[in-house]
């Protein structure tokens, strides 16, 4: 019997042709008036893999417009009652259900302050829509799986096109509305070695660097949340520090190396940590020398990270399975989670 994880999974590939079906003008009046009136200041308000997904959104941002993003702690407002000044601010609120007050109250002190606020989010109708002035829907349906897979590809994608209309790129625009036969492409992927090799592993590195760090995130929080495997995501710069003290012989390794300026890199740590002898799985494109992990190209290397993750989730879903464990029902968790 196929999980609703996998089910899920496999059906963003038609979310994402519903989402960029619609909001098309929403999006351009939105980044007209972010181009018309530019903030202050960015901020991001999100947990979990809704927080994964703002990354990546902030590290476009910051690379493609030069705005510096800021990921808010919302213990600021919720335990703080810090008086932020919020004039100009730009507010991006990430979540899939939008119930949690974390999230809503951030967003309502920042409006009530003078700040734009945007809700990036699968319900509407949900209170976190209710208290943002702008409302971009996922387009998802219902995700009932706990696990988080085509919400979190939706966000990427609306991250993807809320900086294209407000760089105005019309190129980065085209390449995003050939994404669904990407994802298709991406949802069915050869990544049976990661299985084999993680099924019996307690512990994890997962690598990226620039846009694939946030699907590191991802894919790091999934190892925990469905295969009970202590994993930990860093960058490809950052792992070189105090983490390298950790690697052993047959320490695992997953590194996403998609094209881009941080690639070469990736490539090069992958040599340098086989050497040392870990194991390691590298998921790069076909053709890439030492690569066990394809990975699908998309119209634009900025968006190469998404296909990344429509190719993580059937993996790490079959990694639970051969594992013993059942991915729709991970310990001690829920669907919602409302923090304060």
């Amino acid at each position: 019997m196929i999980s609703r994880m996998l089910s899920e999974a496999r059906e963003a590939p038609a979310v994402a042709a519903r989402a960029l079906a619609a909001d098309g003008d929403t999006l351009a009046a939105l980044g007209a008036a972010l181009r018309a009136a530019p903030p202050s200041g960015v901020l991001t308000v999100a947990r979990g893999s809704s927080d994964h997904a703002a990354h990546y959104l902030a590290y476009l941002v910051m690379a493609r417009l030069g705005r510096l993003v800021t990921s808010l702690p919302m213990s600021l407002v919720t335990l703080y009652s810090s008086r932020l000044r919020c004039e100009s601010l730009l507010s991006l609120a990430f979540s899939q259900s939008g119930q949690s007050p974390d999230l809503v109250a951030p967003q309502r002190l920042i409006g009530a302050g003078g700040g734009r606020t945007v809700a990036i989010v699968n319900d509407a109708a949900s209170p976190l829509a209710e208290a943002s002035q702008w409302v971009l829907p996922l387009h998802a349906g219902a995700e009932t799986s706990i696990a988080a897979t085509k919400s979190y590809i939706a966000q990427l994608i609306t991250g993807a096109r809320l900086t294209a209309h407000w760089q105005d790129d019309a190129a980065l625009l085209h390449a995003i509305e050939q994404l669904p036969e990407a994802l298709e492409r991406a949802a069915w992927l050869d990544w049976q070695p990661l299985v084999h090799a993680l099924t019996d592993a307690d512990r994890l590195f997962v690598i990226g660097r620039a846009l694939s760090l946030p699907i590191a995130l991802e894919a790091a929080l999934k190892f925990k949340e469905v295969c009970g495997i202590q994993a930990e995501a860093f960058s490809g710069a950052e792992v070189k520090h105090g983490p390298m003290a950790l690697i052993e012989q047959g320490y695992p390794l997953l590194i996403f190396a998609p094209r881009g300026p941080a690639q070469a890199g990736l490539l090069a740590l992958a040599g340098e940590m086989r050497q040392r002898g870990a194991r390691v799985l590298l998921a790069a494109p076909p053709g890439t020398p030492g690569a066990e992990l394809p990975l699908a190209i998309t119209g634009h290397e900025d968006l190469d990270p998404i296909a990344v993750a429509q190719s993580f989730y059937p993996a790490v879903e079959a990694l639970a399975r051969a594992r013993g464990l059942d991915p729709d029902s991970p310990p001690h968790l829920s669907k919602v989670t409302r923090t304060r």
